[in-house]
């Protein structure tokens, strides 16, 4: 099976090359560091995203499965270190993204200290696709240790108002920083975890970030599943009772009501009534429920989520002449995320879709043979992020995520 055309076969081969040849380190303890691409620091929810294609190659390539084991103990280290943390060192030189101000003085070791909640599941994302290839040996008393840290953060982050994080940055964007003296705006509890920040990076408007909260459900499903039985009946007892507590939140708070009486999901709420409807390039996202596993792709409510998040209702949604998808508030307006494009393909079975995804994204790289953070709709030549490796494997992934249908549909 070949991908369409032989544009799309070229960036689907510098792009998986890439990564894997430029981004990651090997440790001598066998951790591997996998840096975001154009900066020079290591996001959880990033790299999950740029090692997770290669998976769909372990069965013919096992050794595959230890890089992603080697990636997978780099991220539990950095989440013990500081789960409160996004983006980490290579080593601990003290390189951050700005002077921050935080509860307690920032590490060495960390890059930023913006709490995201999809940073503590991204991790564990991986752990489970690492383990549905048959392999085990990632699933050790440190992988453990790692979820027990992530759901007591998420247990305390229900009570925000009792937690002592906080964020503050000066001299940068509203986005940047959490207002109300780096506590965030009033919220109600809800049974869903707060969040300070988005994946973007861009600080939560509502602390309750639903498409975050909806990925805590999948991996707490996906860690119970992988959990031997009757082994650590307490920390099993604590992810049921979160599982059951962050679904009955989303259910409750999370759902809108369209004109036409569908419900479909905010994007954020405060649990005091008030709601934020949007969607952004980055993931998890609304339009990535089915990627991530929340949901079919056609289940009801999503359908009616999507139509509206592919809709000018989206104030991220762009149209020109050249491009139109979501785009994010953390680049300028009228800037369209390969991601997201490579994300409406693969929450798609529709290979025609998915075809013209693939050559958009192919024929609006500039020339350099990369897929860039944000594209201007109306001149692919303007862009952002010379190099940005999330981006890059997620065109991977749609690219297999085609063959793959291909060959099916050939059988």
């Amino acid at each position: 099976m070949e991908l369409p055309t032989a544009k799309q076969t070229q960036l689907f081969r510098q792009a998986f090359i890439d990564t894997i040849t430029n981004t990651v380190s090997v440790r001598e303890n066998g951790e591997i560091f996998v840096a975001t691409g154009d900066i020079p620091a290591m996001w959880l929810r990033d790299s999950t995203f740029q090692v997770l294609p290669y998976l769909r190659i372990a069965e013919k390539v096992p050794d595959v499965k230890k890089l992603i084991h080697g990636v997978l103990e780099q991220q539990l280290t950095y989440l013990m270190h500081d789960p409160y943390s996004n983006a980490f060192n290579k080593e601990a030189d003290g390189g951050h993204y700005s002077n921050d101000t935080s509860n307690v003085p920032i590490s060495p070791l960390v890059w930023e200290r913006k709490f995201e909640i999809d940073s503590l599941c991204a991790p564990f994302f991986l752990g489970y696709h690492l383990y549905q290839t048959g392999y085990d040996e990632h699933l050790t008393p440190k992988f453990w240790e790692a979820v027990s840290v992530a759901v007591d953060t998420f247990i305390c982050e229900q009570h925000h108002e009792v937690s002592p994080y906080m964020f503050v940055r000066t001299d940068c964007p509203a986005s940047d920083t959490i207002p109300c003296d780096g506590k965030g705006r009033p919220i109600a509890y809800t049974g869903m975890v707060w969040s300070g920040f988005r994946p973007s990076d861009d600080a939560c408007y509502y602390g309750y970030f639903i498409p975050g909260n909806q990925f805590i459900t999948v991996v707490l499903k996906q860690l119970l599943a992988m959990l031997p039985e009757n082994k650590q009946p307490e920390l099993t007892q604590k992810m049921v009772r979160l599982l059951d507590e962050v679904t009955a939140g989303i259910e409750k708070y999370g759902r809108l009501v369209n004109e036409h009486g569908e419900h479909y999901y905010a994007y954020e709420v405060d649990g005091l009534g008030n709601t934020l409807f949007m969607d952004d390039a980055n993931v998890p996202s609304l339009l990535s429920l089915p990627f991530l596993s929340y949901c079919e792709k056609n289940d009801p409510v999503y359908l009616a989520t999507r139509n509206k998040i592919l809709s000018d209702a989206n104030p991220y949604y762009y149209e020109g002449k050249c491009l139109r998808g979501i785009g994010s508030p953390h680049t300028p307006p009228n800037y369209v995320w390969p991601i997201s494009l490579a994300m409406e393909g693969l929450t798609s079975d529709n290979l025609a879709e998915i075809e013209r995804k693939l050559q958009i994204i192919a024929t609006t790289d500039a020339g350099t043979i990369q897929c860039h953070e944000g594209i201007d709709v109306n001149d692919p030549q303007q862009y952002t992020r010379e190099w940005f490796s999330w981006a890059n494997m997620t065109y991977c992934q749609l690219a297999m995520h085609y063959l793959a249908l291909k060959e099916q549909d050939s059988n």
